[in-house]
């Protein structure tokens, strides 16, 4: 235990944070949940226990020996021809632990070139892809579980490429009184080629965080409870959209300081501005166990709602749901996303028992 404690300390002492703003980020692409699962729960199971393979691409630290030889197939068509997927396959190593290799990938489509003179000069696409090498192993004689997953990262639009590497390392406690608690840091790395030399991207630009989740079954109840705080080491998660800096300057002058219109005044003014980003960090969730082979998944996201709200509208932005069932050697998972008023996220795994 004392191992386990001092090394968490070394890792999150090691690992620096600044405050983001929104599209800054590099490799943006790795913060979408890309699982049916994970979409479903609000964008991340991070703390729940299991058979399923898609539970390692939230946390590596997830994967066991009853993950082997299962194939995971995940899609989503997201909006016009953009699209993303993610493809995962365990193998047992025995003694040695459990490993797994995955395949994350976003598509944004097709465009059309043009150059200086406005010449069309043909098509190009623009891709970003992982290859994961994920391995976990239990601690000996404990309820542990360390695992941590290695991830090469090739993003190229037209003819600009960017090369680089992230670790995701997790520890996960888990007991016989269904309840599981873990941490998980995501996407320390490098980036070892720029786009471009003229504006290269450091590390701070990965969207690093860290993670705390717990996830609880009560006895003979049929379903499971869970609780996930992102960004532990960051506490403003506030972003000012373009749309509320839009006319606060002009040729006479600044009209005022921007107003951050993703806050809900009522919950601001009941609860207070620090309350509002302390929920900021939060999503919840639950697994509703109808059968031994169907269960229902239901989540609230509540920056994501904060984020994707219009300031004249407020909807059901940052809800999540989907189901999944099990066939014999064969699994279905679907999930809904509720992101913005005109646009929504679906996501459609499939799993193979091989």
């Amino acid at each position: 235990m004392k191992k386990i404690v001092l090394l968490i300390f070394v890792l999150l002492s090691s690992v620096r944070f600044q405050a983001q703003i929104g599209g800054t980020k590099a490799y943006s692409f790795l913060d979408i949940p890309m699982t049916a699962r994970a979409a479903a729960l609000g964008g991340n199971n991070m703390a729940i226990w299991g058979e399923d393979i898609n539970l390692i691409h939230s946390n590596p630290a997830l994967l066991n020996p009853s993950m082997v030889k299962q194939l995971a197939l995940n899609y989503s068509n997201y909006v016009s021809d953009l699209n993303f997927g993610y493809v995962a396959l365990a193998k047992n190593l025995k003694k040695q632990g459990t490993a797994a290799a995955s395949i994350q990938f976003f598509n944004y489509g097709k465009f059309t070139a043009y150059d200086e003179f406005g010449q069309n000069t043909g098509k190009f696409v623009a891709n970003d892809i992982s290859l994961n090498f994920t391995y976990a192993k239990p601690l000996a004689d404990s309820m542990f579980n360390v695992g941590g997953a290695l991830k090469t990262i090739i993003s190229q639009y037209e003819s600009y490429v960017s090369l680089g590497n992230v670790i995701d390392f997790g520890i996960t406690y888990h007991n016989k009184k269904n309840f599981v608690a873990s941490v998980l840091v995501k996407n320390i790395g490098f980036v070892w080629k720029d786009y471009t030399k003229n504006n290269p991207i450091n590390s701070n630009q990965l969207p690093r965080t860290v993670q705390l989740g717990v996830s609880y079954k009560p006895e003979k109840a049929p379903f499971k409870l869970f609780v996930v705080y992102d960004q532990l080491l960051k506490w403003n998660l506030k972003y000012i959209s373009p749309v509320d800096t839009a006319g606060q300057n002009s040729m006479l002058g600044s009209n005022g300081l921007p107003k951050d219109s993703t806050s809900f005044e009522k919950f601001k003014v009941r609860f207070g501005s620090g309350a509002d980003n302390f929920m900021r960090h939060f999503t919840f969730g639950t697994e509703i166990v109808l059968t031994k082979n169907f269960n229902i998944r239901l989540a609230y996201n509540y920056r994501r709602q904060q984020e994707m709200t219009l300031p004249e509208r407020r909807g059901a932005n940052g809800l999540s749901f989907g189901f999944g069932f099990k066939i014999k050697r064969f699994g279905i998972s679907y999930s809904f996303s509720k992101m913005a008023f005109p646009g929504n996220s679906s996501i459609l795994g499939v799993t193979l028992l091989l």
